[in-house]
């Protein structure tokens, strides 16, 4: 399997709203068969129905809000933009779940859950450079510990 995201699928409870709030946000798509398609840099996000994602992958549903042990990342071009997407977000109506603050890593960053509890991280992270195309290169920690 080659090391490479194409779509990252987000099981929504109300497909308008989930629109209307990713619109806020800035982010724009093309509405398909009830899936909403957002090109996102070199991947795309796609908002679909929670009881349709899980029946096309054989899974029972769960209900939407609570922690889906996963975490999106929008890593920014400078510290400041993180308080600056932190609060379109929460303006978009995002639940801020964590006020942006210093990293371990020495960078800054936040969270905020989408309407149907998606964690969004903002994060400015020194270590991971953001080229013009927005793609980010994991650089060289070294030899594995």
């Amino acid at each position: 399997m080659e090391q490479r995201l194409s779509l990252i699928t987000l099981g929504v409870t109300d497909l308008a709203r989930s629109r209307a709030f990713y619109g806020r946000l800035g982010w724009r798509g093309q509405e398909v068969e009830r899936t909403v398609f957002i090109q996102a840099g070199g991947i795309a996000v796609v908002l679909w129905a929670r009881e349709s994602l899980a029946e096309d992958a054989g899974v029972q549903a769960r209900p939407a809000g609570g922690f889906g042990g996963i975490g999106l990342a929008h890593n920014v071009r400078e510290r400041d933009e993180v308080d600056r997407v932190m609060a379109v977000a929460a303006e978009a109506g995002a639940v801020v779940t964590r006020p942006a603050r210093e990293t371990s890593y020495g960078g800054y960053a936040g969270y905020f859950a989408d309407p149907d509890g998606h964690l969004w991280e903002i994060a400015w992270n020194p270590g991971f450079p953001i080229a013009a195309d927005g793609t980010i290169t994991v650089p060289d920690f070294g030899p594995p510990r």
